[in-house]
């Protein structure tokens, strides 16, 4: 066993007796009490709770929970079933989760490899608590270093005239890995609705946030012509459009006269890894909620 799983398996023996819930519903009178009043009859304790409304008399009830109780994986299946009565009554989109239950991420990359090495490292310490069961490229450029954590590494051409041929390879991969979150970490293609839809809120992006300024290639090299005088960096989950779905964390940094395009450059690397590794978090904590086409983050 190397030392991250030691580091992962001890979170989630630590957390075994513990869940998330997270709820999204018409807001009206009695929903804490009600969500309250079901773990208490359960034997849950509530470790920590944030909620928000967009509109105390008309608008929508945010929750995120994290419960406790003892012999939790006893429980799982009655919670879930119990918890439907209530979810009718209040309109709740909602989602239950339980922290022994480890996340399977498949991570997307290209070339360029800052976003993925942060991942990797952040994996490793024991500070992504996630399963990285593969990463998927359409270069060889990653395969030294993925093998190097143990990853299985899968290279698959790809360009726009196999799209479809080549997402089909990579459908297959994520349904045999049982793949719970896809994050794309500067993976150079765009996915077709077919595959997006496959996914819904599930596939996280990263990209610079020049958008919609200095759409289109080189960027950095425009910016720096324009004299822009900050960097910054989306992370998003992904749409049917492109680069415009609900941004889940976002991030910059100053630059000034004296950075050359290449500084430019480093400094947005060094953005953009922070933010798409928050985000990341954020998705495997279930801190991250769609409502329309933005998040709300508990």
């Amino acid at each position: 066993m190397t030392t991250t799983n030691q580091q992962i398996q001890h979170y989630l023996t630590k957390n075994e007796d513990k869940a998330r819930l997270l709820v999204s519903c018409p807001d009206k009178p009695g929903i804490v009490s009600s969500i309250s009043t079901f773990l208490y009859e359960h034997g849950a304790n509530i470790v920590e709770s944030n909620q928000f409304t967009t509109d105390h008399e008309e608008g929508t009830f945010f929750l995120r929970i994290v419960f406790a109780s003892e012999n939790m994986k006893s429980k799982e299946e009655t919670m879930k079933a119990d918890f439907y009565a209530l979810a009718d009554q209040f309109e709740m989109t909602w989602r239950m989760t339980f922290l022994h239950e480890l996340k399977r991420t498949a991570i997307f990359v290209s070339k360029e490899l800052h976003c993925l090495r942060e991942l990797l490292y952040e994996w490793e310490s024991g500070d992504l608590v996630t399963d990285i069961p593969l990463v998927i490229s359409n270069h060889e450029s990653a395969r030294e270093i993925v093998e190097s954590f143990g990853i299985p590494f899968y290279y698959i051409p790809a360009n726009k005239e196999i799209r479809e041929e080549v997402e089909e390879k990579q459908l297959d991969l994520l349904e045999e890995y049982n793949i719970d979150l896809i994050i794309l970490a500067r993976y150079m293609q765009i996915l077709t609705p077919k595959f997006v839809d496959s996914h819904p809120s599930k596939i996280i992006n990263i990209h610079h946030s020049f958008l919609p300024a200095f759409i289109g290639a080189n960027p950095h090299k425009r910016a720096y012509k324009r004299g822009v005088k900050l960097i910054g960096a989306t992370s998003h989950y992904v749409t049917d459009d492109l680069d415009e779905g609900p941004i889940i964390e976002q991030d910059v940094i100053r630059v000034d006269h004296r950075n050359s395009v290449n500084d430019l450059k480093k400094k947005g690397r060094l953005i953009e890894r922070s933010v798409l590794n928050r985000a990341v978090k954020w998705a495997l904590e279930d801190r991250v909620i769609v409502h329309k086409n933005k998040t709300i983050v508990l």
